[in-house]
């Protein structure tokens, strides 16, 4: 009996969210912390859509309700200087700031780590180009380690360590890297002269890099595509024209690194899904999965930045969320209790 007691208090506690349990000692058993989160991506809850705007301002917009914004609250208070996410894991933020500071943030317990500062060798072919720095932020499950590519960081041992020369050239400038299956992913070019854009991954565990099969249509120059991850698998968004209509192509590798396996998940021809641009990143399915939540990276005046489309219906519902600047940036976040070193910010 007092088995079963214990277990289903532990349920309750999983299903709450880390506003709700700072005041727990659960909060800091590593084993609960896990369990907690692995709920959370299990039951798709305790999500949010974190948004930067103005280069240094955060708003958390509840996930399930996205009308509804809380702002946060800057590590470093109030000043005024740039901050940029480069990554979000499991509850953490890798994050940016004024071009030479580092930190590892976790949101939920307001709690941060300042990374240990590294000088970057640009006369070497690491991941960098055009005196660009390119980053990715993921969870190796084998050693338990959060891991920051630039050349690599891990938050276990606190220090950055180097890895192989990465062969390939880097597209877009200060790319952010994607992470599906273990493995953080960037767009690149195998030459300097190539036009074929090609996908290519690095494994967090074995810290080697290698190329991603895509889609034979990703050869076909009248077809813009782009990669990214959404609900654990890469998601590769194909805009192409068809008579007087665009169209947008949404695929998904199910089983990672089997070429065979990307298949179609929707296709659209809706104006409201384009508004004049092909920039279109699915962010997220949504709680039953049923939906998926689209963000306009350039919506041209716009405020509805944010749209749902209904993979049965296929019609598309647009997000409002009052007091946000039309452009800004989103990355999907989910609560976690991890701990970092420092102590809350006020």
């Amino acid at each position: 009996m007092a088995t079963s007691s214990h277990d289903t208090i532990i349920e309750i506690l999983c299903c709450l969210s880390v506003k709700d349990q700072l005041w727990c000692s659960w909060m800091e058993d590593p084993y609960f912390i896990k369990l907690h989160l692995s709920y959370s991506l299990k039951t798709n809850t305790n999500h949010s859509l974190i948004l930067r705007y103005r280069k240094f301002q955060f708003l958390s917009v509840n996930y399930d309700s996205p009308k509804t914004t809380r702002r946060l609250k800057q590590p470093f208070g109030e000043q005024k200087k740039p901050i940029q996410i480069l990554g979000s894991c499991n509850g953490l933020l890798a994050v940016e700031y004024y071009y030479n500071r580092i930190f590892v943030w976790n949101l939920s317990t307001r709690k941060y780590q300042v990374l240990p500062s590294t000088k970057i060798d640009f006369s070497s072919p690491s991941i960098c180009y055009g005196r660009s720095i390119y980053y990715g932020f993921g969870y190796d499950r084998v050693s338990d380690d959060y891991k920051l590519v630039r050349m690599v960081y891990s938050l276990r041992s606190n220090c950055w360590r180097r890895i192989k020369d990465f062969c390939f050239y880097l597209i877009f400038y200060r790319e952010l890297g994607f992470l599906a299956n273990n493995v953080l992913h960037w767009m690149v070019f195998k030459t300097r002269e190539s036009s074929n854009r090609n996908l290519v991954g690095f494994d967090l565990r074995s810290e080697e890099f290698r190329l991603v099969e895509l889609p034979d249509f990703c050869l076909d120059e009248n077809i813009y595509f782009d990669v990214k991850a959404m609900g654990g698998y890469l998601c590769l968004t194909a805009t192409h024209r068809e008579l007087n209509d665009v169209v947008v192509d949404v695929w998904i590798m199910k089983e990672y690194g089997v070429k065979e396996s990307w298949v179609k998940l929707m296709s659209s021809t809706q104006p409201d899904l384009l508004p004049g641009s092909p920039f279109e990143v699915p962010l997220a399915f949504s709680k039953n999965g049923n939906k998926v939540l689209f963000h306009n990276k350039y919506s041209r005046g716009n405020r509805d930045s944010l749209v749902w489309y209904d993979l049965g219906s296929k019609r598309v519902e647009k997000v409002g969320i009052k007091g946000v600047p039309v452009v800004y940036d989103v990355y999907l976040y989910v609560e976690s209790l991890f701990p970092v070193n420092k102590k809350p910010h006020r």
